[in-house]
């Protein structure tokens, strides 16, 4: 619980026990949950916390950067409170998405647009994701 209260003041967000909650909340649940998984867990463990305020906080935390949204292929909202530069494997059979972490890519990607710059835009940030199935044997993950 410190560190998400640490998280919000470095943020200069008010702590409140409602931010405290969706913002852990989104942290524990670690699966790129949607509204209704985040909702159901608080309406669980938060019962006081109105539905609405759910929705609020998280997107008072996507703009403050303490989260990102994530849109799945069939153009749903999740949530992900990883910030360190990452990309998604997103399974358009199970809708499961996974962080994928490649160095590599990261340096390809960069230098390409270092290069190839595009008029008038700047990039800021690089996230791909990438649409497919995972097999049966389970994909190795990075912390």
């Amino acid at each position: 619980m410190d560190a998400v209260i640490k998280k919000l003041s470095s943020k200069g967000l008010r702590v409140t026990p409602q931010r405290v909650a969706v913002l852990d909340t989104v942290t524990r649940l670690n699966n790129h949950p949607g509204t209704g998984q985040i909702i159901a867990f608080i309406q669980k463990h938060h019962p006081s916390i109105a539905t609405g305020t759910v929705y609020r906080i998280l997107e008072i935390l996507v703009q403050a950067g303490l989260i990102r949204k994530v849109r799945t292929g069939d153009d749903i909202m999740r949530y992900d409170a990883v910030l360190e530069k990452h990309h998604h494997l997103y399974s358009s059979k199970s809708e499961r998405i996974d962080d994928h972490y490649d160095a590599k890519l990261d340096t390809l990607l960069d230098a390409y647009f270092k290069k190839n710059a595009i008029p008038g835009f700047t990039v800021e940030d690089i996230q791909l994701q990438l649409t497919g199935t995972f097999s049966k044997n389970k994909l190795k993950r990075k912390p």
